[in-house]
């Protein structure tokens, strides 16, 4: 078994839909189907035995839905945890915006490409994951608190200046490049900055970080 395969497992209570799933990645020669179960409290003891880099995680599952399970993985192992991708069946699913809360690195519709949903996996455990795609930053915001009332700067008070001004432009769905370019600094400086948001308000994605600036009314 090659070390530098991703090792990838899914959770979802639809048998055949995991059958096909794990054709796909077995014919991939950078991935590694390394189990599939089918319901909550499932993979969250699939995730401590089998140590997979990447989850497909259905948000409702018997015994324990997806959201329960991916925060119950994230604190169990901390930094070593895998990322998970939640997987649902149409865009506006409210579960996705209390997925990402939880922790998951992002989302898939369960209809997306083989192709696709592949890509997804590899830009996943690469940590790429940070770039939070268009369609992601409009389903937050859709489905974040809406309605009058001020923002609440006390939930970035622990950042710099300028780490305030990447992390609005980052909640806005902008790249690394195009932040860079905005705020004419280098996109090393800009890893920096993003490494440091997320680790100063106990975030652990980027998506995240554009749910938290929904939720706290920071972007108009």
């Amino acid at each position: 078994m090659s070390s530098t395969k991703i090792r990838v497992a899914i959770a979802d209570d639809q048998v055949l839909f995991c059958s096909g799933i794990a054709m796909l990645i077995e014919s991939q020669d950078d991935l590694e189907f390394v189990g599939a179960v089918y319901d909550g409290e499932a993979i969250v003891a699939l995730a401590a035995e089998q140590t997979p880099d990447v989850i497909l995680m259905d948000v409702r599952m018997p015994l324990d839905d997806g959201i329960s399970a991916t925060r119950k993985i994230l604190d169990a192992q901390g930094a070593a945890a895998p990322r998970v991708i939640v997987l649902t069946t149409h865009q506006g699913d409210s579960a996705v915006l209390r997925a990402i809360e939880a922790g998951a690195s992002g989302f898939l519709m369960k209809d997306a490409t083989p192709e696709f949903l592949l890509e997804t996996i590899r830009t996943v455990s690469s940590g790429r994951q940070v770039i939070a795609p268009a369609n992601t930053v409009a389903l937050i915001r859709d489905l974040a608190p809406a309605g009058p009332g001020p923002a609440n700067e006390e939930a970035i008070a622990a950042l710099s200046a300028r780490e305030k001004e990447t992390f609005l432009l980052a909640a806005r769905g902008l790249t690394n490049s195009e932040i860079a370019a905005t705020l004419f600094i280098s996109e090393s400086t800009v890893k920096s900055h993003i490494s440091s948001i997320i680790g100063k308000l106990a975030l652990t994605s980027r998506l995240q970080i554009v749910a938290l600036a929904y939720e706290h009314r920071l972007l108009r």
